[in-house]
């Protein structure tokens, strides 16, 4: 019923239907890839929280080897491998469901581990650490997360992450934490704003869409304006914070 609605249903729903579920582009993609040596040599990729694999088919264009995809949401893994179809890839591409945290393979040889977006919801710390274990020697990993561009900045925008459970670190510290690891830092940049505005404004799109589905939802208008205010805040203090890319090689 419409009132058993929670945001992770929502969430969920309103995600389905983007090409990316969260900030990023195929010029980033290539970007971060133009980093990593001999990527097109590459036999096994593993991409963590993969979502429907906007990012994951880039990949498959500029990888000849295999890759995995894997996501906690069943209905996205279910879309991945639809779009794997559609492109040809179904012989080296492949999603299944899991969770990034406690992954269902038992593979140590992964030349590059790959996650976009997701890797703040368990610490930058934490993932790093557990992936490290699934990568081969001269292995590479590249993941975006959330970061501070700045030591200092307003307490609306710190309080505003740290409401929504991310702890969020400068670009220097993240590195460091790389280093600390066991990875080389091998490179890091910010994402391009137009990354954010393209990711709000195709979340806009479904937001409307779930508000004409669910009219006079309350969990839906909560929803809905949550949405509205993180985009709000981005615009107000962008300069202070964003997605940041971050390739490392193991040692």
């Amino acid at each position: 019923m419409e009132n058993e609605l929670t945001m992770m249903d929502l969430i969920i729903e309103t995600h389905l239907g983007l090409e990316r579920q969260g900030p990023g582009s195929l010029e980033m993609v290539i970007k971060a890839l133009s980093f990593i040596d001999n990527h097109n040599e590459f036999a096994k990729t593993l991409d963590l929280a993969c979502g429907s694999g906007g990012q994951t088919m880039v990949l498959a264009q500029n990888i000849t080897g295999k890759i995995t995809g894997v996501d906690i949401v069943p209905e996205l893994i279910n879309i991945f491998n639809d779009n794997a179809k559609k492109l040809n890839f179904q012989e080296r591409v492949n999603g299944i469901v899991g969770s990034m945290d406690n992954l269902p393979i038992q593979d140590n040889d992964f030349d590059l581990i790959w996650s976009e977006g997701a890797i703040d919801n368990i610490g930058f710390e934490k993932g790093l650490t557990y992936w490290y274990n699934f990568l081969k020697k001269n292995g590479y990993v590249a993941v975006t997360c959330p970061s501070w561009f700045t030591n200092e900045r307003p307490e609306e925008i710190e309080k505003f992450w740290s409401g929504v459970g991310c702890k969020l670190d400068t670009i220097a510290y993240n590195i460091s934490i790389m280093q600390k690891i066991g990875y080389v830092p091998v490179a890091s940049f910010i994402l391009k704003e137009k990354c954010w505005i393209d990711y709000f404004t195709s979340r806009e799109i479904e937001d409307k869409k779930i508000q004409k589905k669910y009219t006079g939802n309350e969990t839906v208008e909560a929803y809905v304006n949550d949405n509205k205010y993180e985009a709000e805040l981005f615009s107000k203090y962008k300069q202070y914070y964003g997605y940041v890319f971050y390739i490392g090689k193991r040692m």
